[in-house]
């Protein structure tokens, strides 16, 4: 779905919306930081955040609150896939940023498997189980 998903016009996204470029004061967010990676294109790059950040029914709640079709959520989990593996690829010494990024990497594959997109038993897809060269994670 989300190879299929495309999007009407280009439109200005921050490209780096992570926890750490989000301020928040009093349990609220306050600001969002960095706009070195701004740029136009796909709006679907800064929904990424839904998985680096929140699980469960915060993440449900937050895409209700954005109200974006089922492409752009797709295209969303694409992009945090990719910068979630960008990232347990570069913590082969950092064992606590492997396990961040593997924990993102379940929550899309389990969010993926539990979704009308994931695919019929017996479709010749295969679980990837994710093994660091010194060792699982």
């Amino acid at each position: 779905m989300a190879l299929q998903a495309s999007w009407d016009l280009p439109v200005w996204f921050h490209g780096d919306i992570a926890p750490g470029n989000l301020l928040v004061r009093d349990g609220v967010l306050a600001a969002v930081i960095d706009f070195g990676t701004c740029g136009v294109g796909d709006p679907a790059c800064d929904v990424a955040i839904a998985w680096a950040l929140l699980s469960g029914a915060s993440r449900e709640a937050f895409r209700a609150r954005l109200d974006i079709d089922p492409g752009t959520w797709a295209r969303g989990r694409g992009w945090a896939l990719w910068k979630a593996l960008v990232m347990y690829a570069g913590a082969l010494h950092s064992n606590s940023a492997a396990v961040e990024a593997k924990r993102v990497i379940d929550e899309i594959l389990t969010e993926y498997a539990e979704s009308r997109e994931a695919p019929r038993p017996g479709s010749g897809r295969r679980r990837v189980r994710l093994v660091r060269r010194t060792g699982q994670v």
